[in-house]
């Protein structure tokens, strides 16, 4: 099962985290980094099919993930992440990538 909209919360304790932590939020069409500020966010995302590689740096807690575009353009950077769900963000991924496309015919 791909289906769905995925959200994974840096942790509060990480580093730039404390007030408004990261958010990635995963679903079949894109990836998206969303940093809350007082007043909105910035958000960054790369649609799926763009998603050229995914890094994941693990540390004794916590996990840095960086995910790059085929398309040339900025990577998605994010600090602190559980182990976990940085892992579980790649897989989706990839499973998302790999999941045949309802909106595409036959030709696609």
């Amino acid at each position: 099962m791909v289906e769905g909209h995925h959200v994974f919360t840096a942790s509060r304790l990480s580093s730039g985290n404390l007030i408004f932590p990261v958010r990635i939020e995963v679903n079949q069409n894109r990836v998206t980094r969303i940093k809350p500020r007082l007043f909105g966010s910035n958000e960054e995302s790369i649609a799926i099919s763009k998603v050229a590689s995914v890094n994941i740096q693990t540390g004794l807690v916590w996990s840095d993930i960086r995910i790059d575009s085929a398309g040339g353009s900025n990577p998605i950077v994010s600090h602190g992440h559980l182990k976990d769900d940085a892992r579980a963000i790649r897989d989706l991924i990839e499973r998302f990538q790999h999941a045949p496309r309802a909106s595409q015919g036959p030709d696609a």
